[in-house]
């Protein structure tokens, strides 16, 4: 987590800001906020890929067969 933080937050934006040619520490702060938000966002998705309820499923799958049981009661 420390090491996605790291990355994330501070690492990705540097090289992105330095490649980029950006000049303000505005912009710089807008690129941070985005790739750790990103980040983010996909770690909270692999969360809940990772339930139970979802193993030896397809996400399609489980939401087909979630949204059949639901239709159905």
């Amino acid at each position: 987590m420390l090491i996605g933080i790291v990355v994330m937050g501070i690492g990705v934006p540097v090289i992105v800001f330095l490649l980029l040619d950006l000049h303000t520490i505005g912009q710089f702060f807008t690129i941070a906020a985005s790739t750790f938000l990103a980040w983010g966002v996909v770690d909270l998705l692999a969360t809940i890929l990772e339930k139970p309820r979802l193993r030896d499923r397809s996400p399609g799958q489980a939401l087909r067969e979630d949204w059949e049981r639901r239709t159905k009661d």
